[in-house]
């Protein structure tokens, strides 16, 4: 299977549908495309979580040694994308939860992971010390969002 074009305009919940709350994680992965979208006017894309193994492996070990978490959520779809010289991995679980990890390529440039939670799931008790703010979006309902700063150094994985 090749990367699926995120549409922002026709919410789709293709390759999301084991999620409980699939609708909704649907909307946050559209609203994701329309920033990426609106600010670079890049096409956002995605590929099964299996097919991009390494960029997963790569964002769950920056969760696990900057912060000590292991999600439990199944990924189902991950999203790489270089604009100006930052990278954006995205990955979305069937929980309803999205994360994205911004890499800015240049030394001393930013480095930090977002966690968004889609309308209608609970927070996870990996994520239980995060304080989350609230935002609505037309697409998503109301998305929960948090992020820290990334401290340590983390090689790109080959796939990106």
């Amino acid at each position: 299977m090749s990367a699926q074009t995120v549409s922002f305009t026709e919410v789709s919940t293709s390759g999301l549908e084991s999620s409980p709350v699939a609708d909704s994680l649907a909307g946050l992965r559209a609203n994701e495309a329309r920033y990426v979208s609106t600010k670079y006017s890049h096409t956002f894309a995605t590929l099964p979580a299996a097919q991009a193994s390494a960029t997963l492996s790569w964002v769950e070990e920056i969760l696990r040694s900057e912060r000590e978490i292991v999600l439990t959520s199944p990924a189902l779809e991950v999203s790489v994308n270089e604009v100006e010289g930052i990278f954006w991995m995205h990955v979305f679980y069937a929980s309803g939860l999205a994360v994205n990890v911004l890499w800015t390529r240049e030394e001393g440039g930013k480095r930090a992971v977002g966690v968004k939670l889609s309308e209608g799931m609970d927070v996870p008790p990996e994520l239980s010390a995060f304080r989350f703010a609230r935002q609505r979006s037309k697409l998503a309902g109301e998305i929960r969002g948090s992020f820290f700063v990334i401290k340590g150094e983390h090689p790109l994985p080959e796939e990106a």
